[in-house]
């Protein structure tokens, strides 16, 4: 009953129900004093000639006038019906409509800025369901408002640190305090190079939620690019003491991809598992065929995640819990979501699964094979 479909279909029914039930009642009180007011109004009519004894003709005047007294009957019986019907409507649509006009005054607000404007249930099912996606929604806004105004602060924090060092050096130089060496140009040359990074992080993230990142295709076998990307991030595993372990399969894997976007993919899937483990860990990536799809597996022995980081990660701007930041890395906790975002660019879907807090996690990308292979 409390669904909103019923409600309207009962409410219509109701309405009509009333009217016809109206109609009935002022048609049944009115025709008998209407008729007999018909009849004592012509005396050809009257009650003297009926029975057939007036003739045919007085049978068809007594017709007439029965007619008559019917036809203004129904037609009271059927205004009165409509206002009754139209009133009852009116009343029945004000409950339907008020609990959305509640929801639009709360969205307009969402609009300007204010997302703590919380709408209350009302009893109808779909309507209930509705405030509660839009309560949702304010709370989602709010909460990526939150992290927009983190970002711009952690990058700010970012920018400052190699800025302050260039700074520094410069300054030093020009005072004559630090001498112009080739090893002093090389630490303003390392700020610079991490100050373009942080620039080209934040691009990136920019082209894959827009979904305009450029592609050149090209047709390769996936596991070449898998394996060059884990051999360049090994030095830095072995650096934290974590096994490295690459596993590119026996069987090639033909797919028509952008192999820098996907080795990009690949050294944020294996960077972001180094900085989940800890010295003694293990990462290992895999590679293997599922039905028509080349899977890609990146697992770690690290923190893990709970359930609901799983989807939460891929969050631009969202770091889980547990991780220890990297040599360069930009803590702004976007690369997972510029790699979604590439994945996706290719048709394909990348996941991340745990069996929990302290028992590691496992990022899988699935990407077409070539049509043939």
């Amino acid at each position: 009953m409390n669904r909103l479909s019923v409600r309207l279909v009962l409410s219509h029914l109701f309405v009509a129900l009333a009217g016809a039930v109206t109609t009935y009642l002022v048609v049944r009180a009115l025709a008998p004093a209407l008729f007999d007011a018909s009849l004592r109004g012509n005396p050809n009519a009257g009650p003297g000639r009926m029975g057939g004894g007036g003739g045919p003709g007085a049978n068809q005047a007594l017709r007439e006038q029965f007619a008559i007294a019917v036809d203004q009957a129904l037609l009271i019986g059927a205004l009165v019906g409509v206002v009754a019907a139209a009133v009852l409507g009116a009343v029945l649509a004000a409950r339907v409509i008020r609990p959305l006009r509640t929801m639009r005054g709360a969205t307009r607000q969402m609009a300007r800025g204010r997302y703590d404007v919380p709408i209350e249930l009302p009893r109808e099912t779909e309507l209930a369901e509705l405030a509660s996606d839009v309560n949702t929604l304010g709370s989602a806004l709010s909460e990526t408002e939150s992290r927009r105004v983190r970002l711009l602060g952690e990058v700010a924090h970012e920018l400052r640190t190699p800025l302050t060092v260039i700074d520094g050096y410069v300054e030093g130089m020009i005072d004559g305090v630090l001498p112009t060496t080739p090893d002093g140009l090389m630490h303003v040359s390392e700020e610079v190079r991490r100050l373009r990074r942080l620039g080209d992080d934040l691009s990136a993230l920019s082209k894959a939620e827009e979904g305009r990142i450029p592609m050149s295709p090209v047709a390769l076998d996936l596991r070449d690019v898998v394996a060059a990307a884990g051999e360049r991030l090994r030095p830095q595993a072995v650096d934290a003491g974590i096994a490295l372990g690459i596993d590119p399969g026996p069987e090639p894997l033909r797919v028509e991809v952008d192999p820098d976007h996907i080795a990009q993919v690949v050294t944020n899937l294996v960077g972001n598992a180094l900085r989940a483990t800890d010295a003694g860990g293990r990462v290992t990536i895999t590679c293997a065929r599922a039905g028509t799809d080349a899977v890609t597996a990146v697992a770690d022995t690290g923190v893990g995640l709970d359930p609901g980081d799983l989807e939460r990660v891929f969050e631009r701007f969202y770091r889980a819990p547990g991780r220890r930041p990297g040599a360069g890395d930009t803590g702004s906790g976007i690369g997972l979501t510029i790699a979604r975002g590439i994945v996706e660019a290719h048709g394909g879907a990348i996941t991340a699964t745990s069996p929990g807090r302290g028992l590691g996690a496992t990022f899988t990308v699935r990407l077409p094979l070539a049509t043939g292979a």
